[in-house]
């Protein structure tokens, strides 16, 4: 089994439909993969049009549990005073990406547009999104800190 970064770059939003009649949207994205989720920032200032240049990331393994290789992209409506609301959401499917990036030590799916449905199918808009994936070089530790202990060298 590998082990890599899968980083999504969420880009921008383009003719999101409004959740609510009065005032404008203010976007944000949640991204779950394999039972973990991210959040984006919110785009205070897009509405329909929102631009994020966020990088969010998860370490993911491949082949690893479960064959739901996919990104669910799920587009909410922040409300200040109310719960957020639901615009719609897209799937970006990442299977062939981890193949790639297993075989090639790293993969790219560059920026493309994928079609944003809300819970009857139906279009409310369309997402910017690039994705990649790259293996972790040092497999032994992966980055990770053991109890903040360190190896200390004496003359």
């Amino acid at each position: 089994m590998a082990v890599g970064i899968l980083e999504v770059n969420l880009i921008s939003g383009k003719n999101l439909k409004r959740s609510d009649f009065l005032g404008k949207i203010d976007p944000y994205v949640e991204i779950q993969y394999k039972g973990q989720t991210r959040k984006s920032s919110v785009a205070k200032d897009g509405g329909r049009n929102p631009t994020w240049n966020d990088k969010l990331r998860w370490r993911a393994e491949f082949p690893g549990s479960g064959a739901d290789y996919k990104l669910i992209v799920k587009v909410m409506d922040h409300d200040t005073f109310s719960a957020d609301d639901y615009i719609g959401e897209a799937t970006v499917h990442v299977k062939e990406l981890l193949e790639m990036g297993v075989e090639k030590g790293t993969a790219e799916l560059r920026p493309t547009k994928y079609n944003v449905v809300d819970s009857d199918l139906s279009f409310v808009g369309e997402l910017l999104i690039g994705v990649s994936y790259s293996l972790l070089q040092d497999r032994a530790m992966d980055g990770e800190v053991f109890g903040g202990w360190k190896h200390s060298q004496f003359d």
